[in-house]
């Protein structure tokens, strides 16, 4: 069965879809699947061994160049790509306004959510089959029920694999500590006092911890935080592979809400990952040696991605107050001490 799957972005979400194909690959006979996503992350479907082609495109980067787009030829020949196959089956995975346009330009039989299950309910105009999936359950078992539904097979009690193993060394688990403190959303910070002493907690017992950053402000955090002494290495920019790598090399991680900590989860490395504004029960980590903290406050989860509680004297979400790093550390160490 040839399948074209439409998820663009972003990296948590991608992630997410993985499990989806895994399912595919073990119960769809000869399945062969191309992925449409943005070029940002054109890495990561490379790495299922179902995925057969990757077709990049760029909306993130046209939108706010559209007539560059158009005069360049990128768009046509992203869209001579696209149709240069037909398809048995094409899924999109997203259920956006723009994933239904490009599951509409494709070739082949469009399947996607429903008007009530998709996030943009428009979106379903689009699609020939809409499938119906219930909301209030975490993203990965939804991606994985509307797979079920669009190629034909019953999940029963599949397990869980993202099936990214293969292409990354086997895991030895002796490595240092990574922190992952970087994230798009503001609400979503771990306040960087906390970050200094769980990095000091780290360096009393002797272990090393690393420190990855993608932009200005993360590089700038990170070396605050390195400055909890000589064991906490700020790392320089790296690729999205190299991380993957080094996340992979790790004996642990401890994470806010971001893509990276879904990749820690994808590669089965302990984790714990600290929730406040976003709910881990629709969007957490899951996998292998997964512990999720969810901050306990009154208006949290709130899915805001700015708190309106801060202020210039108090910064953090104050929801943050209740996720102290002695906490994330205790859960940490009883990660460390298991065989």
């Amino acid at each position: 069965m040839n399948v074209l799957l439409v998820k663009t972005s972003s990296l948590g979400d991608l992630l997410h879809t993985l499990p989806a194909v895994t399912d595919a690959q073990r119960l769809v006979r000869d399945l062969r699947v191309d992925w449409v996503v943005e070029e940002a992350y054109a890495q990561i479907p490379a790495w299922h061994p179902a995925v057969r082609r990757v077709i990049t495109v760029a909306l993130r980067r046209w939108r706010h160049q559209p007539l560059a787009a158009w005069r360049s030829g990128e768009w046509q020949r992203f869209q001579r790509g696209l149709r240069a196959s037909q398809y048995d089956r094409v899924v999109d995975a997203q259920g956006l306004l723009k994933s239904a346009l490009i599951t509409r330009l494709a070739r082949g039989e469009r399947w996607g959510y429903s008007p009530r299950s998709a996030r943009e309910p428009l979106a379903a105009i689009a699609y020939q089959r809409a499938v119906p999936v219930a909301r209030g359950q975490h993203a990965v078992r939804r991606l994985r029920e509307l797979f079920a539904a669009a190629l034909g097979y019953s999940l029963a009690e599949t397990p869980l694999d993202y099936g990214v193993g293969g292409s990354f060394p086997p895991r030895l688990g002796n490595g240092p500590l990574v922190f992952l403190h970087g994230t798009t959303w503001h609400s979503k910070h771990w306040p960087l006092p906390e970050w200094q002493r769980l990095a000091a907690l780290a360096g009393a017992l002797g272990w090393r911890v690393r420190l990855p950053w993608a932009t200005l402000q993360e590089r700038l955090r990170a070396e605050r935080i390195a400055a909890a002494g000589p064991h906490v290495e700020v790392l320089p920019a790296a690729s999205l592979g190299t991380l993957a790598a080094v996340i992979n090399e790790a004996r642990a991680v401890v994470g806010v809400d971001t893509g990276l900590a879904h990749l820690a989860a994808a590669l089965n490395v302990p984790s714990v990952t600290l929730y406040a504004a976003s709910d881990p029960q629709l969007t957490g980590t899951v996998g292998t040696g997964q512990r999720r903290l969810q901050a306990q406050y009154r208006c949290a989860p709130c899915l805001r991605r700015v708190c309106p509680k801060t202020s210039a004297s108090a910064p953090s979400p104050p929801c943050y107050r209740t996720l102290s790093a002695d906490q994330v550390w205790a859960a940490l160490q009883d990660m460390l001490t298991e065989d």
